[in-house]
């Protein structure tokens, strides 16, 4: 039976696991309750270190609230090959400890994802033009095929010890943003190893238009690989006033580029109805990234949550 589940994340509430952000966010334990009081099931790991990384008293804090863990993540410098060991062996770390409080559903068990992505604001072109990236700025050839190894060599890796699906997450200020780079990484990686985190408000920004009809196009062309998606918007206004002004990403997101759900120019009515339409049975995770200490998260939440009830989620 088709079901659609909803999810938050510790980037909501400032936890956005960026080099030179750290120390604001509020603790996990408080993100968790009210995460819970704003009515939604499940959660993100967040940032590695965030939540407690011993599994039972990580299985203690979900129960103690009836949520699951949906997912984790690990991001890595994919042209990098010297950056893929250390990578994979902690995302092998994430996933024998998402491995480990996995929920069990009717005698099956019910796997977060392992969302592997780009190290986003690690170079200065891709942080300083996110949402305006031109062909100059992109990887070349041989960057291309030491990012496919790496990405496969994890995928294969977390397959192998845990039995966990890898997705990718594309994301603005990495070399894996616009919708040409989304879908040259599909095309070379094996579709049944990694998937898509399709995540609606970057591709939005990424994708450098006011059209809004790009995200449901977006669902319509990478239908058959999206295993996992994330719900965010996008305010287009700050996302054209971020061009016309060359902001950089960070300041972009400080001046309230993702907003609430249903307030920017993503069309979820028609991405729910997509969704339900191919049966997509699965969680949806709201995300709303904020930089710590940045707005006001608990009621961003739950005007977030009432929004998709009237979508009927």
């Amino acid at each position: 039976m088709q079901r659609i589940r909803v999810a938050n994340a510790p980037c909501s509430w400032g936890d956005l696991g960026v080099q030179g952000l750290e120390g604001e966010s509020i603790g996990y334990q408080q993100m968790l309750d009210e995460l819970v009081e704003t009515g939604y099931i499940g959660t993100d790991l967040g940032d590695w270190g965030y939540m407690p990384t011993d599994p039972e008293r990580l299985t203690a804090e979900l129960e103690r609230r009836n949520l699951t863990i949906v997912s984790g993540y690990v991001p890595v410098s994919l042209k990098n090959p010297e950056s893929h060991q250390q990578a994979e062996s902690q995302a092998l770390k994430i996933a024998r400890l998402l491995s480990a409080v996995a929920q069990t559903s009717n005698s099956q068990t019910i796997r977060p994802f392992m969302v592997v992505m780009d190290e986003i604001g690690a170079v200065p072109v891709r942080t300083q033009n996110a949402g305006r990236i031109e062909p100059n700025m992109e990887l070349s050839e041989e960057e291309w095929r030491t990012c496919i190894e790496g990405a496969q060599r994890i995928a294969r890796t977390i397959r192998d010890e845990t039995g966990m699906r890898t997705t990718f997450h594309h994301h603005c200020a990495s070399y894996l943003e616009t919708p040409k780079e989304i879908s040259h990484f599909l095309e070379q990686t094996d579709p049944d190893l990694i998937g898509l985190t399709l995540d609606t408000g970057h591709y939005a920004y990424g994708a450098a238009t006011n059209d809004k009809r790009c995200v449901l196009e977006a669902f319509e062309r990478f239908g058959d690989r999206i295993w996992h998606v994330h719900f965010k918007d996008c305010d287009l206004k700050i996302a054209q006033a971020a061009r016309d002004r060359g902001w950089d990403y960070f300041e972009a997101v400080r001046r309230g580029l993702f907003c609430e759900l249903g307030k920017g120019g993503v069309d979820f009515p028609a991405v729910v109805s997509w969704l339900r339409e191919h049966d997509y049975d699965g969680w949806i995770v709201v995300e709303q990234d904020v930089l710590p200490g940045m707005g006001t998260p608990k009621e961003s939440a739950q005007r977030n949550r009432e929004y998709l009830k009237k979508l009927g989620l």
